[in-house]
């Protein structure tokens, strides 16, 4: 018993979340190199460098140097077991990244020092909230121009609406960039940049040592002494409660790219975090320590390894001890299994394992059986977690095959895709499948789409715009939906669960149909209870 205990207590499971280009995936990979799990750290959009992210391991990924989907990464350090959960940056593919901080205690923020908050930040953020998890912001790039510190700090109070606490403070930035104040420690962490590798050269210095002026310069010198007195009476007080419940974020400056300030930071994030958090359910929170298992499905994905057309599914365990063989219950399937081909992953590499802990990330082989959001429990153990919700897309799209011998294929492609979460698939009433409207959080995925169902189905296809912007479920039993009163450029459509919905050019027609229809309730999420 104790063994599974101190197993668990080992282990921390975090995102990473980030605006495009803020430098998250060159951070992941720097906590990488200092787990040991890899030994060279690729350049993210080198085009003429072979190497790539390791994060990335998708062909448009490595093409167009953006990850596309959600990856899962496990490492050691100091004897702590840590799942990274490296989202998506690109602002088209947030619908991936809403559902993988669900499988996240606590996220990493990382923000461009030049840039500061920007407009995807502020939606992951809301996101985390939500959750009621520890954010950790990590000012990244100040070995470039960046603005003033103090100013980045306000704007993260002012914008996200939470408190911050420097448990570093940069010296300088751009070449000027001298290394970072660590204010608890109260010394001087001085680095120099050594082009990625693992070892950093580093050295500690008081703030009050002669020779600092020497290794800094005197102006810097300066500069660094009155800013520590500013922060020290004017800042928020450190308070750990505040930071386990995301009202308070430790933030810390450095450069990924260079090594700065990584290692101190994974450091503080280890000290700072906690093992694995209960997860609600319909029977109460669920001890993560308690020795029955449980998981949640969060992510599938179709095609991993091309040649062998394989979906995962990918599950958080959120209480007990996984292991190889070990017979569960599939609570929506209704039915005992065992899950096939446990795996671990480094992003495309896979490692069969014999056992798993609560926090762990495991994949498994799904034949078609899963769904976003399922529970796995033990048998005579039967409950369910907490829906996933289904965030409305904004972008559709009438998506039919080019060739009408293939429709079985361009069926299976997109909706495997759609399982996948990437797309949302709806019909006309009573129409076939041979043509569908897609909805996507983000018009890249369209792209995504067509190069998926060209390249792993063998479809080409039609793709034509719509001119919807909003969606929203029919939460009120419809006997005809023909006889709705709405406008002449609204839709009734459905989804592959046969749940109505009703597709909207713009605001004024969502009131229309509100109020011409008594009784008519819509909403803007599904959380899965519609489906059960």
């Amino acid at each position: 018993m104790a063994g599974y205990i101190e197993q668990i207590e080992k282990r921390r499971t975090f995102a990473i979340i980030s605006h495009p280009d803020a430098g998250k995936t060159t951070l992941t990979e720097k906590l990488l190199l200092y787990g040991g799990a890899i030994a060279l750290a690729g350049t993210v959009k080198g085009k003429k460098n072979s190497r790539h992210a390791v994060s990335d391991w998708m062909e448009i990924e490595k093409q167009r140097g953006i990850s596309v989907t959600s990856s899962v990464m496990q490492f050691y350090y100091h004897g702590n077991c840590i799942n990274i959960l490296d989202t998506p940056g690109h602002q088209d593919f947030s619908e991936d990244t809403y559902r993988t901080l669900m499988a996240a205690d606590s996220a990493v923020m990382v923000i461009d020092a030049s840039k500061g908050v920007e407009a995807q930040t502020r939606k992951l953020f809301k996101v985390c909230l939500l959750r009621d998890i520890p954010i950790f912001t990590f000012i990244n790039k100040m070995d470039r121009e960046a603005r003033n510190p103090f100013d980045l700090m306000e704007e993260i109070e002012n914008e996200l609406g939470i408190g911050t606490y420097p448990i570093n403070w940069p010296i300088g930035c751009g070449r000027d960039f001298k290394g970072v104040y660590d204010r608890q420690r109260r010394e001087i962490i001085s680095f120099t940049a050594n082009n990625g590798s693992r070892e950093v050269e580093k050295r500690e210095i008081e703030l009050d040592d002669p020779e600092l002026t020497g290794l800094i310069g005197e102006e810097l010198r300066n500069t660094l002494a009155d800013d520590i007195e500013l922060l020290d009476g004017a800042s928020y007080e450190f308070d750990m409660e505040k930071v386990r419940h995301g009202k308070l974020s430790p933030v810390f400056f450095g450069s990924a790219l260079t090594n700065f300030g990584v290692e101190p930071f994974l450091e503080d994030f280890l000290r700072m975090t906690t093992p694995p958090l209960p997860r609600r359910s319909d029977a109460g929170e669920i001890d993560p320590f308690s020795k029955n298992f449980s998981a949640f499905v969060f992510k599938i994905q179709a095609n991993m390894n091309k040649a062998h057309r394989d979906r995962i599914a990918f599950m958080r365990i959120c209480s007990g001890r996984f292991e190889k063989e070990m017979e569960v219950y599939h609570v929506q399937g209704n039915k005992k299994m065992k899950l096939s081909q446990p795996q671990q992953l480094m992003a495309q590499e896979r490692e069969v394992i014999e056992e798993a802990y609560a926090g762990d990330i495991i994949g498994v082989f799904d034949p078609g059986i899963f769904s976003i959001g399922d529970t796995i429990s033990v048998p005579g153990k039967v409950f369910r977690f907490e829906g996933i919700p289904t965030f409305a897309p904004e972008h559709f799209a009438r998506v039919s095959t080019k060739d009408t011998m293939k429709r079985k294929q361009f069926v299976k492609g997109v909706t495997q895709i759609a399982q996948e979460g990437a797309i949302q698939i709806f019909q006309f009433p009573g129409a076939g499948m041979e043509e569908v409207i897609v909805g996507v959080v983000g018009t890249l995925q369209f792209e995504v789409l067509e190069y998926r169902l060209k390249n792993e189905y063998n479809v080409l296809i039609n793709m034509e715009s719509m001119p919807y912007q909003y969606i929203r479920w029919i939460d009120s039993p419809v006997e005809d939906p023909a006889k709705l009163n709405i406008t002449s450029d609204t839709r009734v459509v459905q989804d592959l669960k046969g749940n109505l919905l009703l597709l909207f050019t713009n605001q004024w027609n969502i009131g229309w149909a509100e109020e011409k229809n008594k009784g008519l309730e819509l909403s803007e999420f599904n959380t899965g209870s519609k489906d059960e």
